[in-house]
Order: structure tokens, then sequence, then C-alpha cells
């Protein structure tokens, strides 16, 4: 009886190890679950966080490019009329490429593409600055401009008031000479002979006869004309349609009415705008032949009178 007591007790202690030693693998089993299961989790947010990381990296990358394709679009419209300052944007526009290239070839490096982004954002502070520059530049040019137009426009009046004076001036001038023309009156002619030494005149109509012709005239009144010696000179045209004149150099050309020809005699008068009378005698080259002479009186460069002779 004893030994089954024994006997039972001790398979009673035996099972209550078995029992204390499958709680102990239990225990140890769940431990090892529950580790595997934590770095299980701990490697799915691990897994988790380096997605985000890098869907961050490519959406960072993708915006620094994005941005540095609009920037290099905003500096393609810039055109400056300086050359230095063309110059500046044409370097500028370079770097932007080199960026484009390099945010590509760094595409998963966080710190280069940070850093292609603070100077992107540097080239588009510094082309603001070209934008504000061009702007008032073009202000400027537009004031001076609309400045100059003024000007010009005011010199244009200037210039129609200088233009008004001077024909005014031109006018006066025209109205001065014409009014300053002397008047022609009085006009005779007549056929003259010499005798006893050429002391005594004697008229004659006879042309075979005529020495020279006699011209006397008066000169009028003018108030406005220059006062001073006159010189008249006369012009006889022969009725073969030749300039009567004692010699044809240029001792005996003249000009008159804008042309020029040879004068048959000239008289020299102290003129003192009163009205004075001269006397002139004409000859030419040879024996004159019958027919009717045209007598025209110049002085002052203007015909101022005209009469003619018939010679038989």
């Amino acid at each position: 009886m004893y030994y089954f007591c024994i006997m039972s007790e001790e398979k009673e202690n035996s099972n209550k190890k078995k029992g204390i030693i499958l709680w102990v693998i239990i225990l140890l089993l769940m431990g090892t679950n529950g580790y595997t299961i934590w770095l299980l989790l701990k490697e799915q947010n691990r897994v988790v966080e380096q997605k985000i990381v890098t869907e961050t990296i490519i959406v960072e990358r993708d915006n620094v490019k994005s941005d540095l394709l609009v920037l290099q679009r905003d500096y393609e419209g810039i055109v400056a009329k300086d050359a230095a300052m063309q110059k500046d944007i044409d370097e500028k526009k370079a770097r932007i490429e080199e960026l484009i290239l390099e945010a590509e070839k760094h595409k998963g490096d966080a710190y280069m593409l940070s850093k292609l982004r603070k100077e992107a954002e540097t080239l588009r502070s510094i082309m603001q600055g070209y934008v504000r520059t061009i702007d008032s530049l073009n202000t400027l040019n537009q004031n001076l401009v609309a400045e100059k137009k003024t000007v010009l426009k005011q010199l244009d009046v200037e210039k129609e008031k200088q233009n008004t004076l001077v024909k005014e001036k031109e006018e006066l001038k025209t109205t001065i000479a014409k009014g300053s023309i002397l008047t022609c009156f009085n006009i005779g002619a007549k056929g003259v002979a010499f005798k006893k030494g050429g002391k005594k005149e004697v008229e004659t109509s006879k042309a075979r006869k005529t020495e020279k012709i006699k011209v006397t005239f008066s000169l009028g009144e003018n108030k406005i004309a220059r006062a001073g010696e006159k010189t008249v000179y006369i012009r006889i045209m022969t009725p073969d349609g030749k300039e009567m004149a004692k010699s044809y150099d240029e001792t005996y050309k003249f000009t008159f009415d804008k042309s020029s020809g040879y004068y048959a005699g000239k008289e020299t008068l102290n003129y003192a705008n009163t009205e004075i009378t001269g006397v002139t005698y004409c000859e030419g080259q040879g024996e004159l032949v019958p027919g009717n002479y045209i007598i025209t009186i110049t002085c002052d460069g203007v015909t101022i009178g005209s009469s003619s002779l018939k010679l038989n």
C-alpha cells in the first residue's frame, strides 16, 4: 500500500514537471513568435519608410526638374537690348541646362536635389531682377521716345515759324527790291554826227552819217532805293538783230534781268533819291545800217525803260 502511494506521488510530481516544462515551452514559443512578429513589423515599417523616402525624393526630383524647366522657359522670354546684360542672361540659361542634367543625374540624392532647388531659387530671383531692370529701361525708353516726339514736334513748330519768317523776309526783300527799282522816263534817242574836231554835234536821221546814238533819260525820285553812284547801261539791238557794241569782249559785257549781253554805252550818275537826268553816247563798230534800233535802259541789273530809233 505504501508502495502504491509512493508511486502515485512520484507520478503526480512527474506530471507536474511535464506541465511546467510544457508551459515553459509554450511561453518560449510565444516569446519567439512575438519577437519574430515584432521583427517582421519593424521590417515592414522600415520598408514603408524607405518607400516613402524614395517616393518623396522622386517627387522632389520631379518638382525640381519641373521648376527648372519652367525657369528655363521664363529665361527664354527675356531679351535685353544691353549687350552685357544679354550675355549674362545667356550664361544663366546655360547654367539652367546644367542643373536640369544634374537633377536627372542625382535623382536619388536628397541633398543634391535640395542644393539644386536653392540654386534654382537664386536664379529665379536674379531673373526677376532682370525683368524689373528691363521694364524700367523700357519705361525710360518710352518716356525718352515720348519726350523726343514732343521735342521734334516743338522743333517742327519752330521750324515752321522760322520758314514763315524767312518767307516773310524774302517777300519783304522782294517788295523792297521791287520798290527800290528806279523809274526811267523822258527817254529820247537820236543819231548824231560831230564836226570841227568832234566838238560840234549835229543831229541826223541818216544811218550812214550817224556816228553815235545819243540817248537821254531821267531817273525818278525813290526814297527806298539805295543812294549813291548808279551806273546806267544802254543796250541797243540793231535792225539786223545784233547787239551794238564798240567791242565784243568782257569790257563791254554786263548782266541784266538774270541774263548777260553787251552794252553800247553807259553813264554813272550820283543818285540822291531825287530825280536826275542823264545823257549817254552809244557807238558800235563800223557804219550803222538803216532800220529800227531797239533801245533798253538798265540799272542795278534790271531793265527800267525802253525806246526806239529809226534811221534811214
